[in-house]
């Protein structure tokens, strides 16, 4: 970017590769019920249908953000973005459930090389106020395409077909490497870092182990081996034993091992895949415990009420975005508001006012969720939760690094960055675990006196939960009074999943007590500059996956 003119037009072309991936993930929110529906997934596929991609998202962020410093920024986008179009191809002409989940695993390796990239290449081309700028036109872009997403995904699912959900990177990839190739000039760092292969290997093994365990427990069994147990081709589970809790032990161990390793290599002095150093700092430490937890209640709710909008009360994909826009909607008014509180209100104080605001939207949505709720009651939780979102994650990563060194700003961002990923990833297996398991006990007492023969009452409440509620109108068809159970059991286990998703908010706010001011690096010019990387970051962790 050598001319201001170019420079601008590239961060243009920066923030639209960032909005790819926010596009495909609030499309896939509203498409999912159709791709039940056409793939006959099982509720276990339609959590990994998301977790897939947020996990190796998750996962490999910190990997890919230090090989773009070494082999060149935006040499990694445009390779991140190929892989997440030719990736996206697969997905939309996906034949079956595991295909399409094959397929979110590679477009999670391609979110994982875009958004590192992106936020370096800002830092890289942009410098005091400017840079300032080009965060708030990067996050407007962002909160744009989120507000479009649901749109578009409804429109496209119900006009043409899901598969166009996917179809759709197409086209926006194409301009993305255009673009990148004629207006972004490639920087890299000067003094780049190894990566740490077996940290990153580690990282893998524990968030994908943990994760894993969260979302299968149910299916295969918490302790003892579910019916029919685990089968890989003819291989069957010999032990008595659920494989779950070997995962969890897996889990644990690699943690350990995680940990014990990045303090072995910060000791001799090399690169980390976590800044170990800087937890020392009871601000970054805390924060990031925040961060988490936060992002795990604010993004696992997505999970089901767009199946509960469209199973329970019969709203198409397109109706469906509608509603879901007013959360959008809230957070872009949020990050206005924001804006006008900078260097007037604490940041501090700012994040905790946003999340006790998202906290109220949820229990809203829970305390409205029933058969027959209006459209305008989900709709006013949603504009409250999602200002208290708008809110909490503009200001959240500014607070967290207050204290942290401005030399490592940039190591303690993409820390950051990474504790929300994982939270996120944690969020959709907690609260579809909750989800699917509430609703499976609830069903089967609720058809006590209407099946009392066992078997028979399993069979239909396997078949709503295996379906994700997308059985409900043929069950319907057959039996009214069922389908009316189904439906009550629905509401009833979404409610819970929103409670969760408020209970895990309140842990976060909590956890933000201990937190500065956000106030520490104001001042100077080269402060001024750290502090908008890093919020920029936030960000862009913020976004949904």
């Amino acid at each position: 970017m050598t001319s201001p003119r170019t420079r601008w037009v590239g961060l243009v072309v920066i923030s639209v590769a960032v909005a790819l991936i926010i596009v495909d993930s609030t499309i896939v929110n509203v498409a999912v019920p159709s791709i039940v529906d056409d793939l006959g997934l099982t509720s276990t596929q339609v959590q990994w249908v998301q977790e897939s991609y947020t996990l190796v998202f998750a996962a490999l962020l910190l990997v890919f953000g230090t090989l773009a410093d070494r082999f060149g920024r935006r040499r990694m986008l445009i390779i991140g973005t190929v892989i997440f179009g030719l990736a996206s191809v697969f997905a939309a002409l996906a034949p079956s459930g595991e295909a399409l989940i094959a397929a979110r695993v590679v477009q999670g390796v391609g979110g994982a090389m875009i958004l590192p990239s992106t936020l370096s290449l800002v830092n890289a081309n942009f410098h005091g106020r400017e840079r300032g700028i080009a965060f708030a036109v990067w996050g407007s872009t962002i909160g744009g395409m989120a507000a479009v997403g649901p749109l578009l995904g409804g429109w496209l699912t119900t006009a043409y077909s899901w598969r166009w959900a996917f179809g759709i990177n197409v086209p926006l990839g194409i301009l993305v490497i255009i673009g990148a190739l004629l207006y972004v000039a490639e920087s890299r760092s000067e003094h780049p870092s190894r990566v740490d292969l077996v940290g990153a290997v580690l990282s893998v093994v524990t968030s994908a182990s943990l994760v894993y365990g969260l979302i299968e427990g149910r299916t295969l069994g918490w302790w003892e081996v579910a019916n029919p147990p685990l089968m890989i081709g003819d291989w069957e589970w010999p032990l008595d034993v659920s494989p779950i809790p070997f995962a969890f032990l897996t889990a644990i161990v690699g943690g350990i091992l995680f940990v014990a390793w990045g303090l072995h290599r910060q000791k001799q002095g090399r690169s980390t895949m976590i800044a170990f150093s800087l937890f020392r700092i009871p601000s970054f430490r805390n924060g990031n415990i925040a961060a988490l937890v936060v992002s795990l209640g604010e993004f696992g709710l997505i999970l089901s009420l767009p199946l509960w909008l469209q199973n329970v009360l019969g709203y198409d994909a397109l109706q469906t975005g509608f509603v879901l826009l007013a959360l959008a909607i809230g957070s872009f008014a949020a990050s206005g508001l924001a804006g006008s509180l900078s260097g007037r209100v604490a940041a501090v104080w700012v994040v905790r006012g946003g999340i006790l605001a998202e906290i109220v939207g949820i229990v809203i949505v829970a305390l409205v969720i029933a058969v027959d709720t209006p459209w305008w009651q989900i709709v006013i939780g949603l504009f409250v939760y999602g200002f208290g979102v708008g809110l909490a994650t503009a200001q959240l990563t500014g607070v967290v690094l207050a204290d942290v060194p401005i030399t490592a700003s940039g190591q303690a961002s993409g820390t950051q960055s990474t504790a929300r990923q994982v939270g996120s990833a944690l969020g959709i297996a907690i609260l579809g675990t909750i989800l699917f398991t509430s609703l499976a006990a609830d069903l089967d007492a609720s058809l006590e006196s209407t099946i009392p023969d066992a078997a028979a009452r399993e069979q239909v409440v396997d078949t709503v939960v295996d379906s994700a509620g997308t059985a409900i109108p043929a069950i319907e068809a057959q039996s009214p009074e069922v389908a009316d159970a189904a439906k009550q059991s629905f509401s009833d286990a979404t409610r819970w999943a929103a409670l969760a998703a408020a209970g895990f908010l309140g842990v976060g706010l909590l956890a933000t007590i201990s937190l500065g001011s956000g106030r520490a690096r104001e001042g100077a010019d080269e402060a001024a500059d750290a502090g908008a990387g890093a919020a920029g970051s936030g960000a862009a962790a913020s976004a949904p996956n």
